[in-house]
């Protein structure tokens, strides 16, 4: 991605539309452990061994993409959560899909990879960025870079911040997991005990 090869880290695109998920929706997390379908757990291991992520989205009807949505909807928080993430929009109108990274802040918050605060829209795409991702002529480069930099600045600070915590105590441990039964993400009642 434009902007990221500044950063000393491993990069790797991961495209919904590159996965034939099953027609028939089951996530990873409701197959037992070893019994997912490779291209699955594949993703899952990519996952989890990530510091964080790049979400990169165009809009429809207002929302993030539906092949990310589906992608995402495949694997548990658990493999995303005390993670950070950016948020990336694009196109074709004035508006760089703004109203989707609204909706993904939600999205991504819910997956546990908490977005940072500054966000890259991208009005008018197709005449920013070449197909290859380069910035097109006579994009002016350098102020494009830049304003990238700021999500990505914050994106590696807080991946940095965040594998040094996780390295000193496994958020994990610190709050157990619900293994029974859904109620037990409820609020206590007067009535329980």
């Amino acid at each position: 991605m434009v902007g990221l090869e500044a950063y000393d880290h491993s990069v790797e695109l991961i495209d919904p539309l590159d996965f034939d998920l099953e027609p028939i929706f089951k996530p990873h997390f409701a197959y037992a452990r070893g019994k997912a379908p490779a291209q699955l757990q594949s993703l899952a291991d990519k996952i989890a061994a990530a510091d964080g992520y790049v979400m990169v989205s165009p809009e429809y009807n207002h929302s993030l993409s539906p092949a990310l949505a589906h992608l995402l909807n495949h694997f548990g928080s658990s493999l995303f959560s005390y993670k950070p993430s950016a948020i990336v929009t694009y196109s074709a109108g004035q508006w760089g899909s703004v109203r989707a990274a609204v909706g993904m802040r939600s999205f991504l918050s819910e997956l546990g990879c908490l977005p940072v605060s500054a966000m890259i829209h991208i009005p008018k795409a197709h005449e920013v960025l070449a197909e290859d991702g380069n910035f097109l002529e006579p994009v002016d480069a350098e102020r494009w870079t830049s304003y990238f930099a700021r999500s990505f600045t914050q994106l590696t600070w807080w991946a940095s911040a965040a594998q040094n915590q996780r390295n000193a105590i496994d958020p994990h441990k610190l709050v157990p997991a619900f293994k029974k039964d859904p109620s037990q993400r409820n609020s206590p009642s007067r009535n329980s005990k």
